[in-house]
């Protein structure tokens, strides 16, 4: 005893106990801090790891009310599905919608019109939307004793006048499946809850057990068969689910107790050894996390392309950096597609030739399209943010365009000033247009240049009263002429039953060149006109024509001067038609030329070409009208001089018979005043000529 005690009193012995009472001192007052605040870090941790996993599942909730929002708005377009319901076929209705929903990965497709069901394909639920018109969103079904979640959107289907003809609804069911989706997306647990009972929830234990959870409703924590969880809620909106991510912590706890034994029999074993652990352990899970609450706080500020490395063998760290590294991939797969959809959509405006302009709740342009810088010839960047009155000046009223606008789905003809100058009737349709992130109205407005067709309409009431003229003249004058040989035929001298029959002829002659060039002109309107060249003899083309046309000019004393050369060569036409030109333009002379005057018909060789004439001494044609005077409806006088009559056709069938054999026609001045005609056709063989076939005297 005596020598212990003396031993115990020795330096050394007092140096090792003191030394090994202070070590013990020190690393109690370092060792229980450190252990706990190495708890106090983990639990801060985890809460930042559920706190990350609530933002990415509502990042991903966010992009699948967009994704749902899209495929309604396509579904609602699709052609099929509007000529299906106009057709009212249910059993193919039904079909389809079927084989939309399942290539779509849709649980329900719904058609409602005017608070009724029309059709509907996938799960059947209890509640009927059509009848209670819910919005789009995410609502609570009582199906039977239980509840079940389902994500909505809604479309409405506009029919082919634009008229709305029902709405399209589409579903997705919030189960067990989903939930187990979305705990692989966030790398946590998911449930989705009603009056805070599950639902729906990737954990099977938490079907039947309800725990008492302990927080204030947004984070909580409680356990389920004995493992610990940290929790975060956060709502869907409106009178939707909630929906919970929750975190197992039973590994941070065991770690947690680890770590306490672990220091507690350092600090028994060796107070330098249990510090440098502690030490080591902080710096080897704070460091990580650190870089995790970084990552964390770049995605939440729009950074998706870098990519998440945490190197860590902490098991809960890196199972937390898989998730956000899965959450960020996520996220920019969803954001790549969402700009592709964008991107295709502008692509679809810019492709349309008709002009789309949206205005906001001043009228002023906040979109202009590439068809309405066509149509208008203002650039986009001069015309977004001004007034819509900048852009459009109506040229009949002093009203501005704004007050012009019709009401949504109806269309309206306005005749408006363009920035050239010009004068162009638009047909526009408005339409509303209300963004789920605005709380303004937009108006949508679509138009296209119709000034053409209303150019046509005028063209065509013209016509038509010149086709009437035109029947009823000779009509009338046949009619008198039959009634007059019927009531006076015995009494009537030779000479004058010659004068009835010539005019019953001129009459019938009339109205057949009429009826000709009206069926010329409808033949190549319809791109049915043909016409046969072959070798023929000019003089028999002229021949068979003067014939036709003599007792026309014999009633008005015209004289008729053909001037040929000795030879006339074989050309290549059309004899039927060819001589149906020189009738339209002998007409035409004889029409627009004085009584008791000539007219000339002449044909000269040149080269491999024939061009013949036909000349008269009317009023002519200046200049600026012969642009415009070979097409239809165009009529070959002045205006100021001589009625426009006839309904503009003979000229046109005169090009177009010409053209179609190769040759072309025009019109000069004739030299002492008049206008003079003339067209080409090709030699049947240059090289080959004959002699006038018939004798041209008159």
């Amino acid at each position: 005893m005596k020598g212990w005690r003396s031993r115990l009193r020795t330096l050394s012995a007092q140096m090792v106990l003191s030394s090994i009472a202070l070590v013990l001192l020190m690393a109690a007052a370092a060792g229980l801090p450190a252990v706990w605040l190495i708890r106090e870090q983990l639990d801060r941790h985890a809460w930042a790891q559920v706190e990350q996993g609530r933002l990415a599942a509502q990042a991903l909730y966010s992009v699948q009310q967009s994704e749902l929002a899209g495929l309604a708005t396509l579904t609602a377009q699709r052609p099929t599905l509007r000529k299906l319901l106009v057709r009212g076929d249910q059993d193919a209705l039904s079909a389809y919608l079927d084989t939309l929903r399942e290539g779509s990965g849709l649980d329900l497709v719904l058609v409602c019109d005017a608070g009724q069901r029309i059709a509907h394909a996938g799960e059947s639920i209890v509640l009927d939307y059509c009848a209670d018109s819910l919005p789009s969103g995410y609502h609570v079904v009582a199906a039977g004793p239980v509840s079940q979640a389902w994500h909505f959107a809604a479309q409405a289907l506009a029919g082919e006048t634009g008229d709305p003809q029902g709405t399209v609804v589409v579903g997705l069911a919030l189960d067990d499946e989903f939930a187990g989706q979305m705990g692989s997306q966030t790398g946590l647990e998911h449930a989705l809850l009603v009056d805070g009972k599950p639902v729906a929830t990737s954990l099977a234990a938490r079907q039947t057990l309800a725990p008492a959870a302990v927080g204030d409703g947004r984070q909580s924590t409680y356990a389920l068969a004995g493992q610990p969880y940290y929790a975060a809620r956060f709502s869907l909106g409106g009178a939707g689910p909630e929906a919970e991510v929750a975190l197992d912590v039973s590994e941070i706890a065991m770690t947690q107790r680890r770590l306490g034994f672990t220091l507690a029999g350092s600090i028994l074993v060796v107070a330098v050894v249990a510090s440098l652990l502690g030490i080591y352990l902080a710096r080897r899970i704070g460091r990580p996390l650190d870089r995790l609450a970084g990552a964390a706080g770049a995605i939440s500020q729009g950074d998706l392309d870098s990519p998440l490395v945490v190197e860590t063998r902490v098991r809960e760290i890196a199972l937390l950096a898989q998730a956000l590294e899965s959450a960020r991939a996520d996220l920019k797969r969803s954001w790549a597609e969402l700009r592709q959809e964008k991107a295709w959509t502008d692509h679809l405006l810019e492709a349309i030739v008709e002009g789309i302009v949206t205005l906001d709740r001043r009228g002023r342009v906040t979109f202009f399209s590439r068809g309405a810088e066509r149509i208008t010839g203002w650039q986009r960047d001069e015309v977004v943010g001004h007034s819509c009155d900048r852009v459009f000046q109506p040229a009949e009223t002093d009203e501005p365009f704004s007050e012009l606008i019709p009401v949504p789905g109806r269309r309206r003809r306005i005749l408006v000033e363009l920035r050239d100058g010009r004068q162009v009737t638009l047909a526009v349709t408005g339409a509303q247009l209300l963004p789920p992130e605005r709380g303004d109205a937009r108006v949508v407005l679509v138009f296209r240049d119709v000034s053409a067709e209303e150019a046509v309409h005028r063209l065509l009431g013209h016509f038509l009263a010149n086709v009437a003229h035109e029947f009823r003249t000779p009509l009338s004058s046949l009619a008198a002429s039959v009634e007059l040989l019927l009531d006076q035929a015995p009494d009537l001298q030779a000479a004058e039953l010659e004068e009835l029959l010539t005019s019953l002829h001129l009459g019938v002659l009339g109205l057949q060149t009429l009826i000709d060039n009206l069926l010329e002109s409808a033949s190549i309107e319809a791109g049915h006109f043909r016409v046969h060249p072959r070798p023929s003899s000019l003089g028999d083309i002229i021949a068979e024509a003067l014939r036709t046309m003599q007792p026309l000019l014999d009633k008005y004393e015209q004289r008729l001067v053909v001037e040929l050369p000795a030879a006339l060569p074989m050309v290549q036409a059309d004899p039927r038609r060819t001589a149906q030109v020189l009738v339209n333009l002998l007409s035409n002379a004889s029409k627009y030329g004085p009584d008791d005057a000539e007219i000339e018909i002449g044909a000269v060789v040149l080269g491999d070409w024939v061009r013949v004439s036909v000349s008269d001494s009317g009023p002519g044609v200046s200049a600026e009208y012969r642009k415009d005077l070979f097409r239809r409806f165009v009529h070959p006088s002045r205006g100021n001089d001589l009625a426009q009559v006839g309904v503009g056709l003979g000229l046109s069938v005169v090009k177009a018979v010409v053209e179609a054999q190769g040759g072309q026609v025009g019109v000069d001045d004739r030299q002492g005043g008049g206008s003079l005609f003339w067209f080409t056709l090709p030699l049947a063989s240059p090289q080959k000529s004959m002699g006038l076939a018939v004798d041209l005297c008159w």
